[in-house]
């Protein structure tokens, strides 16, 4: 038995007590239980993940900027470290690699994940899971193969709030009778630096004389000592080092870069992932089969700030065909009443059916029912023993997985992947200004096929997705 199916049959045994192949016992945290995880990414988001770590072996570190490691290594003192980090997945054997966490920039958050399955480790993914149509349907489809077997997870910590749980019950249930549409929606507006947004044009502008439309920033010279600014460019096309891509404290960091084409998806990669999973979750959806959307003024370096998209989905077992969209930077669905002000809610979602309707925030919902005949005689209130049970600690959904793969996560890369995939179709249709027939089979425009260059990234040589 190899070391990896030792860990899944202990963990089948019992959470607290593992019988060895000796036949002695040992507790659930003894060494021979501990998973071999390589933390990719030690700053930011990274720093979240130390406290569910510690109770594992973390064998590797990774990160472009090596003054991150002595803080990262007093949490993992025996922990090699890297700073690139496909050198750390080719020594995955010699690492007895079981595992990756992986906590950097969203360009390179699709390669890691296929490199991950590729070399069957577990991955869990910060968000968002890819950046274009197609890295989202290269990793699904890696995953697809190996379901069963591995365990991933999308970052929307979120989703283990339970209010994820009420709002899900209520429109399965019929409190708002046959779900027709869903909407979400993020206010939040951010501006690279040294920059403004005119509110009204819709256009960013630098901060220097002549209000030039902003775009990638300017040459600042050489990067700091020990950050390697190229490695951190990765497979993206390079753009001079400039300190305003890293302007923010850790957590936020994110945010003065992913605005930018070539780095990130804006909104939909930020708070945008967490917001349409409180949608997603509740809708049970697979792929759209139209997208189209409207916003700023297209500016060839930085996504838009204000944008709403749409999309038309499929009927399930369970609902029939559904309208779902995505508003943000400010941009809003119409109230269903006048008294209700959605903008109080920053991020929120609505669903609406042909009774009423459901608004929720991440923590809370309201039920606003629609009509005379809005009675809830329909409404099919479950019993006490079926409703759904709290999600747990998010990272340890993920740990427990790795340790016996039958336990499914609540964003594994078919989730996370279906709905990034859906948003990040909005952004193509952003971009080609049209409405489009999607073929979610193939992942194909189908009436508009010069839109379907913008499915894609080019990549720098030597930088492989699926390697």
């Amino acid at each position: 038995m190899n070391r990896r199916d030792f860990i899944k049959n202990a963990a089948i045994t019992g959470a607290g007590l593992l019988i060895l192949p000796s036949g002695s016992l040992r507790g659930a945290t003894a060494p021979s239980n501990k998973l071999n995880i390589a933390l990719i990414g030690v700053w930011g988001r990274g720093l979240a993940h130390y406290d569910s770590l510690s109770s594992e072996n973390v064998v590797a570190l990774c990160d472009v900027n090596e003054e991150r490691f002595p803080d990262a290594l007093k949490k993992f003192p025996n922990a090699k470290t890297y700073v690139d980090w496909r050198k750390l997945l080719d020594d995955h054997k010699k690492l007895k690699l079981d595992a990756v966490v992986c906590c950097t920039p969203d360009h390179t958050h699709a390669f890691i994940a296929n490199w991950s399955l590729n070399r069957d480790l577990h991955c869990y993914m910060e968000k968002p899971l890819a950046i274009s149509v197609e890295e989202a349907r290269v990793v699904r489809a890696n995953w697809m193969k190996k379901k069963g077997k591995l365990a991933t997870q999308v970052g929307m910590q979120r989703h283990a709030m339970q209010n994820f749980n009420r709002v899900r019950e209520l429109v399965r249930d019929g409190a708002i009778g046959d779900l027709t549409a869903a909407y979400a929606w993020g206010n939040r507006q951010v501006v690279p630096a040294n920059a403004e947004y005119d509110q009204e044009k819709g256009v960013i502008y630098f901060k220097v004389d002549g209000k030039p439309r902003a775009g990638y920033l300017a040459d600042y010279g050489d990067p700091p000592k020990g950050f390697h600014y190229d490695l951190w460019i990765g497979p993206s096309t390079v753009r001079p080092y400039n300190p305003g891509y890293f302007g923010l404290r850790a957590g936020m960091n994110c945010l003065s870069w992913n605005m930018f084409w070539d780095f990130g998806a804006g909104q939909i990669g930020d708070m945008g992932s967490h917001t349409m999973d409180l949608c997603w979750n509740a809708i049970d959806a697979g792929l759209p089969t139209t997208a189209e959307a409207k916003g700023d003024p297209f500016n060839p370096d930085i996504t838009p700030i204000k944008c709403e998209s749409h999309f038309d989905l499929p009927a399930n077992d369970w609902r029939g065909p559904i309208r779902v969209s995505w508003y943000q930077g400010g941009v809003m669905p119409a109230s269903p009443k006048k008294y209700i002000n959605l903008k109080d809610i920053d991020h929120g979602a609505m669903f609406k059916g042909t009774k009423g309707y459901v608004i929720c925030s991440f923590n809370d919902r309201i039920v606003v029912p629609f009509g005379d005949t809005a009675d809830f005689t329909y409404y099919k209130r479950r019993k006490q023993e079926d409703v759904l049970p709290p999600l747990g600690h998010f990272q340890e959904q993920w740990l427990n997985a790795c340790k016996n793969p039958s336990l499914k996560t609540a964003c594994d890369f078919e989730y996370s992947a279906n709905m990034i995939e859906l948003m990040l179709l909005g952004l193509v249709a952003y971009r080609a200004g049209k409405k489009l027939q999607y073929d979610p089979v193939k992942g194909q425009v189908t009436n508009h096929p010069s839109a379907n260059q913008y499915l894609s990234r080019q990549y720098r040589p030597g930088w492989v997705l699926n390697g």
